[in-house]
């Protein structure tokens, strides 16, 4: 698994998010330790919310289905005709290349967008009725940024669905000084920055459902002892896995 370097910048970034968090926090109950919190996703669903994409017009739009991005490994198939099947790398360009069709544009599309393009093109004096389907195989265009009480900090590829606890593992696990009940995890919901506490170890006992990582979310985990500015806003929350806006 490839990781980006730390910058020296991202601590600073960090600080000023921070800060921004517990001017916002002054309305929720300051005494609710983590460890006192009900283990909840929201108030209607266990599934969280998956975060935005920006559109051509730079709007924000809730990202319903992943949309293919550049260097994604994509896996296409067609049915009764093995010979068209053929897993693809998606270019810098957002394009690939299948026999037949020649090159088209993959990249901003869902998964069923794509199947129907591809379909159109073969109907177009090659297969009568054709049956596409594709997987895709890596994420690499989705990323995510793991920061804190971790071994190894950094910028990480989203090769697949993943979930908290294996983003955590690519940075190689909590360090000795983490605390499991304040991993933190940023995300821009709606057109809004959002964020949620999550509790490691009731998510390892399977009391919590291990929710999803998205690219672009930055999962920031807290450290034990002394209070920091990451605690007094994990402490400022009064329950668990509830994306709320900061």
């Amino acid at each position: 698994m490839a990781v980006i370097p730390a910058r020296s910048r991202r601590c600073a970034g960090i600080v000023a998010l921070l800060a921004a968090l517990l001017l916002g926090a002054g309305c929720a109950a300051p005494n609710v330790r983590p460890h006192d919190a009900r283990p909840v996703a929201d108030g209607k669903t266990s599934k969280l919310p998956p975060p935005d994409v920006i559109t051509d017009a730079g709007e924000y739009k809730a990202q319903s289905e992943y949309r293919i991005g550049p260097n994604d490994l994509i896996e296409v198939g067609v049915f009764q005709v093995a010979e068209l099947g053929r897993a693809v790398r998606v270019n810098t360009q957002g394009q690939i290349s299948l026999p037949l069709i020649g090159t088209l544009q993959a990249g901003g599309h869902t998964v069923a967008e794509l199947e129907t393009e591809i379909a159109a093109r073969l109907r177009q004096g090659y297969i009568q009725d054709p049956q596409v389907t594709i997987f895709i195989k890596e994420f690499t265009s989705q990323r995510v940024t793991v920061e804190g009480a971790v071994r190894k900090p950094g910028i990480y590829a989203l090769t697949g669905r993943t979930s908290l606890l294996q983003a955590l593992a690519m940075s190689e696990g909590l360090d000795q000084l983490a605390n499991p009940q304040g991993v933190v995890v940023f995300r821009t919901i709606e057109g809004r920055k959002m964020v949620a506490v999550f509790d490691i170890a009731a998510i390892r006992a399977g009391r919590t459902e291990d929710p999803q990582i998205y690219g672009d979310d930055i999962v920031v985990v807290d450290q034990s002892g002394p209070r920091t500015a990451l605690r007094r806003f994990v402490e400022s929350i009064p329950v668990f896995a509830l994306f709320r806006p900061f």
